[in-house]
């Protein structure tokens, strides 16, 4: 290789991206978020990012990992109600907060519809198999992450296994239905309440 050969690639190498890569990822989101996996085109992401396909390559991977990427995101971001609501001190509290929480995420106007982790892989093909037991994965490891903080039960107090399982079942479905109304363009009206306090005690007591 010749000595000017060695300085471009010396300077493709060492020259720093040309855009946010948080800001990229946030805006990867929002298409996903809105489309679905399928439904989000390269096109679509590349240009809601503001790069290129070679520089969303260089950066994400493929469409699958960056994807993934902005499920992690989603988790860390929008989503991150659940994980805070688990560190409650009392089975009330942890109702209390997932149910608020997802309210507010599906109410705020700054969202799109629905929930990433339920609307991702809506109408899916076979090629997209992994994503879909991506979703079913995560989904299913927030469920066991709930029930496992209800194992835990108050200071003082052990519910039974049960009943554990039922509350954190009763929980996972109201999310999803309400998620499932925010998909089709029914936004929960901001601030609401509606269902939250009528189940908080026999779900929590």
């Amino acid at each position: 290789m010749g000595m000017k050969s060695k300085r471009q690639a010396a300077s493709t190498v060492g020259r720093p991206r040309a855009f946010d890569v948080d800001q990229a990822l946030d805006q990867a989101l929002k298409v996903f978020w809105r489309k679905g996996y399928e439904g989000a085109s390269l096109p679509d992401l590349t240009r809601a990012m503001g790069i290129n396909r070679p520089s969303l390559y260089a950066a994400f991977g493929n469409k699958e990992a960056l994807f993934r990427k902005a499920l992690d995101r989603y988790d860390d971001g929008p989503a991150a109600y659940v994980r805070e609501a688990l560190e409650e001190p009392t089975a009330r509290a942890v109702v209390e907060a997932l149910l608020r929480g997802a309210v507010d995420l599906l109410s705020c106007p700054r969202n799109p519809h629905g929930c990433l982790m339920v609307q991702g892989a809506l109408s899916c093909g076979s090629t997209a198999n992994p994503i879909r037991r991506e979703l079913a994965t995560r989904r299913a490891a927030g469920e066991a992450a709930i029930r496992r903080r209800f194992q835990a039960g108050d200071i003082g107090r052990r519910p039974s296994g049960r009943h554990r399982r039922r509350r954190s079942r009763s929980i996972r479905l109201r999310d999803h239905a309400r998620h499932g109304r925010a998909c089709s363009g029914r936004r929960e009206p901001e601030g609401t309440a509606t269902g939250r306090e009528n189940g908080l005690a026999s779900l929590a007591g």
